[in-house]
């Protein structure tokens, strides 16, 4: 019996099941690399799902998780720290926001938007419609994922994640990813409206052009908040700190930003940004809270995170990589519909059939090939590589790309 097959035998007979059979048992990762049980490596072009943004055991990360590990790892929400006030500061700063913003940190993406809602929730009451009614409609799209909690779940619009748990908290809906649809939808009930710039889970799939613009004009002109949740696209993932700075007028900052997975660099922490005073002042003592959000050693991790992005030139590398990546993508035939924003890149492959599941075949083919990727639909592939991948280590994905989708066409 191999060691893969022992501790996978161990892991179905002891964790819940709410994630499938492993692919994998991952024991060591350095760089873009990681091995598994049995010694075998690869290339890891998911990144934990868009996590990892240094790779694996970078020494800046290394030596700050470390060291607070061995100096101060929890205080809980009774006291705070440095590490706390300078990550705070360091955020508000890269990604733009006004003064007066504010930070509040979580665990994890699913809980930064939780937050988020509440804060929609309390807006809603402080400004009530014209007739002095609370809003309380929140308004996100059509293939949005903003988390499996209750709440964040309901902002969520994948029925299957949904209809195992309904009802979902209410007030929620859902329109298409189409000017004329938030326009036709959008009124002074509304409180909200959440959006991703780049809809990971469906597939990376960008905002139309204009989008976010006018949706920033018809939340300003009906008095709702503008979430943007940047979990997935934030920290550097699309070559910019947040993927909504280039498609806001002036790089304007949003109402509330949401940030997670990147920016802990394999450590769990969220983040709830509030812009400016009024925004800021929405949630009050007591009104939400977390016991291990924002502690010191998750602060010191994303600390090391956001200050290795910045001194090594990594939203650069995001930018020119991620282009080469996707141009390399569309000479491939048998991909169709390469999108690429940055080191988040989707495409698509030619079904044999419209029911044919190609594309985990394709992930199940380039695992056997060295590669780690992830399917997000029947046919569309998901690559979200560490930011400091190169374009040697793509090309080796891109060059075996043609060969894999012979085998799994044959299949």
């Amino acid at each position: 019996m191999s060691r893969t097959t022992e501790l996978l035998d161990g892991y179905r007979g002891n964790l819940l099941g709410v994630f499938g059979d492993p692919a994998l048992v991952l024991v060591e990762g350095q760089g873009c690399r990681v091995t598994d049980a049995d010694g075998r490596r690869y290339l890891d072009l998911l990144a934990g799902i868009a996590v990892n943004s240094l790779g694996h055991a970078h020494p800046a990360w290394v030596r700050a998780v470390a060291e607070q590990a061995g100096r101060l790892a929890h205080v809980s929400n009774l006291f705070t720290t440095p590490e706390v006030v300078e990550l705070a500061r360091e955020l508000l700063e890269v990604t733009g926001a006004p003064p007066g913003s504010h930070v509040f940190f979580a665990s994890s993406g699913s809980e930064a938007n939780e937050a988020a809602f509440k804060l929609a929730r309390r807006h809603g009451r402080e400004h009530p419609d014209a007739q002095g009614r609370p809003r309380t409609r929140v308004l996100a799209l059509e293939h949005a994922f903003h988390g499996r909690t209750m709440g964040s779940l309901a902002l969520t619009a994948k029925e299957a994640y949904r209809a195992p748990f309904e009802p979902l908290p209410g007030g929620v809906s859902h329109v298409p990813a189409t000017v004329e649809a938030l326009a036709a939808e959008l009124d002074d009930t509304v409180a909200a409206l959440i959006v991703e710039p780049v809809q990971g889970e469906a597939g990376v799939r960008g905002l139309p052009e204009g989008y976010l613009a006018r949706a920033r004009e018809l939340t300003r002109e009906h008095g709702a908040l503008l979430v943007v949740d940047e979990v997935q696209s934030g920290i550097g993932r699309t070559g910019d700190w947040l993927a909504s700075t280039s498609q806001l007028p002036g790089g304007e900052f949003p109402d509330a930003v949401t940030l997670a997975k990147g920016l802990g660099g394999g450590f769990p922490i969220g983040a709830l940004l509030t812009a400016g005073p009024e925004v800021s002042g929405l949630l009050g003592a007591g009104q939400h809270g977390t016991t291990f959000g924002g502690n010191p050693l998750a602060a010191a991790a994303a600390l090391a995170t956001v200050r290795t992005i910045r001194d090594e030139g990594l939203l650069e590398n995001a930018r020119a990589v991620g282009e080469h990546l996707a141009a390399r993508l569309r000479d491939v035939p048998g991909v169709t519909d390469v999108r690429g924003h940055g080191l988040l890149v989707g495409f698509d492959l030619v079904p044999s059939a419209p029911d044919d599941a190609v594309a985990p075949r394709l992930v199940a083919a380039a695992r056997d090939a060295g590669f780690l990727v992830n399917a997000t639909g029947p046919a569309t592939v998901r690559l979200a590589p560490p930011l400091i991948v190169t374009r040697q280590e793509v090309d080796t994905f891109v060059s075996a790309l043609p060969d894999l989708l012979r085998t799994v066409s044959s299949t």
